[in-house]
Parts: C-alpha cells; sequence; structure tokens
C-alpha cells in the first residue's frame, strides 16, 4: 500500500462505516480519488470491514500441537464462529486464539470442544477479566488528531469483557448478520435484510453500535500498513502494577491489543513493529518495562483470522 491507501485505510480503523466523502474530507483528497482507492482496497481482500457482534465473555486458548499439525488447529480454531483471532506462533506455544465464551459454557468449551481439535497435544485456556484495547478497536496511529477528530474522534481503548445487556429481538438478528458479512452495507439494504424502515434501521444500527453489540472497523494485515514484525507477549506483574502497565502499553499506537487474563501472567498484548529492532527496544526500553518481572515473547508467524475476519491462510489445504 502506498500512503494515500494506509491513510484510507486508517480512516476506516476509526470508522468503518464513513463515507468515502466524509473520508476525503478529513484526509483533505479528492472524494473521487478516495472512493476509487478504497473500493479497490475492499474489492482486493486486503482490507475487510464487518461487524464484530459481541456474543459474551471471552477466553485466551494457548494450544501446542504435534508437528505437522500446526496450521490444521489454527485454521480450525479460525473457522469457529466465536473465535476473534487465531495465530500461529514462534516459540514453545504453537497456536493462540482468542475466542467469545458466553457465561455456562466454559465448561463445555474446555472440556468438549477445544479437545477435539486437530492435531492438539496440550491447551491452556485463560479467561479475560478486562480489555485496556482490544484488536477491534486498534489504530496505528496514521492520521493526525485532526483528522481523526473529522472522522468522529477515536473510540474508548479502555473495554469491557462484555457489552451492556441490550435487548436484540429478530430485526436486530438480521441487521447484526448482515454486517457481520459486509459492514459497509447501506442503510437502504440493512432495511431491506430486517424488515424495518430506512430511518428505523438507521436507529437500530447506531444503538447496537453505541452499546457495544456490533463493531463495525477494518481489518486488515499490519504488514500491509508497513508493520511487518508483530509479537504476542505474556507479561508478569504485580498485582498492583497491572493498571499502571497497562495504560502505559496503550500509549503506544503499535500496541494493538492488551488484556488482563487469569493465570501466571497477568497481562497478554499484540504489538506490532516496522523491524526486529524496533520491537527489541519496545521490550528493552519502553517506559512499561521497568514495572514488570517478566515477559514471555512469542513472534505471530501466520494470522488466520483478525477482528473476525478470515484471512488466505484458512483457505489453504491441511498439511
Amino acid at each position: 500500500m502506498d500512503e494515500l491507501d494506509r491513510r484510507i485505510v486508517a480512516a476506516l480503523q476509526i470508522d468503518g462505516r464513513a463515507s468515502w466523502r466524509r473520508i476525503s474530507a478529513a484526509l483533505g483528497e479528492p472524494e473521487r480519488k478516495v472512493a476509487r482507492r478504497g473500493l479497490r482496497l475492499l474489492e482486493s481482500g486486503d482490507v475487510a470491514v464487518r461487524g464484530l457482534v459481541m456474543r459474551g465473555e471471552t477466553v485466551i486458548l494457548r494450544m501446542t500441537c504435534r508437528p505437522g499439525t500446526v496450521r490444521d488447529a489454527a485454521v480450525a480454531a479460525a473457522r469457529r464462529a466465536d473465535c476473534i483471532f487465531s495465530y500461529a506462533l514462534a516459540g514453545p506455544v504453537d497456536c493462540v486464539a482468542e475466542l467469545q465464551c458466553p457465561p455456562g459454557r466454559l465448561a463445555s468449551l474446555m472440556l468438549d470442544e477445544v479437545p477435539a481439535l486437530p492435531g492438539l497435544v496440550s491447551q491452556s485456556v485463560s479467561p479475560v477479566l478486562r480489555y485496556f484495547r482490544t484488536v477491534h478497536e486498534w489504530s496505528p496511529g496514521i492520521l493526525d488528531a485532526g483528522e481523526v477528530e473529522a472522522l468522529g474522534g477515536p473510540h474508548g481503548t479502555v473495554g469491557e469483557p462484555a457489552p451492556r445487556d441490550v435487548e436484540v429481538g429478530p430485526e436486530e438478528l438480521a441487521l447484526l448478520g448482515a454486517l457481520a458479512e459486509d459492514g459497509r452495507r447501506t442503510y437502504e439494504e440493512l432495511a431491506a435484510v430486517s424488515g424495518l424502515s430506512v430511518a428505523t434501521a438507521r436507529r437500530r444500527v447506531e444503538t447496537l453500535t453505541r452499546e457495544g453489540v456490533v463493531s463495525i472497523r477494518a481489518a486488515v494485515e499490519p504488514a500491509l500498513l508497513g508493520l511487518p514484525v508483530e509479537a504476542l507477549l505474556w507479561i508478569k506483574v504485580r498485582p498492583d502494577e497491572v493498571e499502571k502497565v497497562g495504560r502505559l502499553l496503550v500509549e503506544s499506537p503499535l500496541v494493538r491489543y492488551a488484556a488482563v487474563v487469569m493465570g501466571e501472567h497477568q497481562l497478554l498484548v499484540d504489538v506490532t513493529q516496522p523491524s526486529k529492532a524496533a520491537l527489541h527496544e519496545f521490550l528493552t526500553v519502553s517506559p512499561w518495562v521497568r514495572h514488570v518481572e517478566a515477559v514471555q515473547s512469542h513472534l505471530v508467524v501466520e494470522s488466520f483470522k483478525r477482528s473476525g475476519v478470515e484471512f488466505p491462510g484458512v483457505d489453504r489445504e491441511a498439511s
């Protein structure tokens, strides 16, 4: 991607439903040029704008696999409807995935569903207690403050594992299903699939978005934005330092994800960098480092799902 492509993607990461007119005004570029570039990015499959529907609380699944089955396990996890992300890693952990797990389903997930994944040797399931940033909230700092404000301002970087209680009827379910397939569907299209008027469909979508039931943003491989190095960090912190470290971490726009998890390590972090040298600097001299006890770092080798969007690796033949 060139600079304008990246700026358009960054705008869609702020507001996946922003019109080309609004994006062009925010970026100071001609509308026709922005629309042409934006449509090309969406049609190529390099960028996908989808609605991520929150179905419940979340857990982190770590897996070790038999030799030759890592891809099988990562793909099987990615194909689950409740999967938010699924990565293959370099290190003692072969795969990691984030799964939505409504109350009452943890036992079934741990004891029945996860052990059935192909090639699995061992598993670890860690419930997420809270977020400092989710992968679906990530913006890589490409746009300046004025451009972000013109697109509606930054969305909150502190989330909760589950949205507030919101009544979801048949019409809302139809809207959510349509947005999960294509987050940029017009309100006329959304009205047609839900049986609502255009005005009512607009209001319902705004409510579902505001209440956190669905988040509509662009998913893209960080490498296409000039950030080819990605790592997952498990960070061990004193209990009274968790809040401070979490907030220091998300001061960096290159931190895609930061969550408090149960287990030996209190924080899980997904960070992208332009180079391994930059990653080394992030791991050794950043302000958060002086407040932690230990860090385990794992390089992301391949992604199979990001922000609920399956990526090309899922379509490959299993080895």
